[in-house]
């Protein structure tokens, strides 16, 4: 499900990569940004509806949006969900990787005065490492944490705090990693024969599938150096395939090891083909 467009600097989501290799690999803008898409994905189990992050949301400002270049098109939650034959109201649980303005914003609406759940029937899950992380944000990351995003969540009763990794429902596992941000959990989905990782901002495009392709952005990008050395060589073997929450082009591959330790995207897959 695509929530819309927005662009982060190339230069920070590429890290210690030369602009002269990663600008071949996505395009950057006159402002040096280049497009990331802001996937949320549905999974439906039984009579839950579970949702994996959801986007910015609408409550911005004008400057934000430009200094952001947001561009829904004609994509919201709410409509993607109508496609679908759903509502908000059918949502009943909502996994977010973290709390960046860009996976979490959706989490609430503005009504009238107030800023409410999106959701008002769904119950909200997140790291408690993750959410003692954010009360309150460090320096580095606070411009990335709005509160608006998710108090409402806990003051309405709907925040569910989770301890590591564990089984959320059949076939749904949580992973947790520290690198990107303290806390950060993905989703690790058996579906039919198939393992599928969201891959958050572990892996947030197929661009970034090689190993030292790590975002300037990530708190401890030596830890993230450290858990991507530990998952690719799985992503590999197990021929996991890899959903790319902003990859403006691509939503999921397969990854492959051209030789040893050189770990490149694989096979482009579409989720409606499985």
């Amino acid at each position: 499900m695509n929530t819309g467009l927005f662009a982060l600097d190339g230069g920070a989501m590429f890290g210690v990569v030369p602009k002269v290799i990663w600008e071949k690999l996505i395009a950057p803008d006159e402002r040096n940004r280049i497009p990331m898409a802001m996937r949320a994905l549905l999974i439906e189990e039984g009579e839950r509806l579970m949702l994996v992050d959801v986007g910015v949301g609408h409550k911005y400002t004008p400057k934000f949006a430009d200094l952001y270049a947001i561009n829904h098109g004609s994509y919201t939650l709410e409509g993607e969900l109508k496609k679908l034959g759903f509502s908000v109201e059918d949502i009943t649980d909502v996994i977010l990787t973290h709390l960046h303005f860009d996976h979490a914003g959706g989490s609430t609406k503005k009504v009238a005065e107030r800023v409410v759940p999106t959701f008002p029937k769904a119950r909200y899950y997140i790291q408690r490492s993750h959410w003692a992380w954010v009360h309150p944000p460090n320096p580095r990351e606070k411009a990335s944490f709005f509160p608006e995003n998710y108090e409402p969540l806990a003051e309405e009763g709907q925040l569910i705090l989770l301890d590591g990794e564990m089984e959320i429902m059949p076939g749904v596992r949580i992973r947790v990693f520290n690198g990107h941000t303290e806390g950060q959990q993905l989703v690790e989905i058996q579906y039919k024969n198939y393992t599928i990782l969201y891959g958050g901002d572990l892996f947030p495009t197929s661009a970034h599938v090689p190993l030292p392709y790590i975002m300037a952005y990530d708190v401890r990008p030596l830890v993230t150096l450290e858990e991507r050395q530990r998952v690719l060589p799985w992503l590999v073997e197990q021929q996991v395939i890899v959903f790319y929450e902003h990859d403006s082009q691509i939503e999921c591959s397969t990854v492959v090891e051209r030789e040893p330790g050189r770990y490149e995207r694989g096979q482009i897959i579409s989720i409606a083909d499985l």
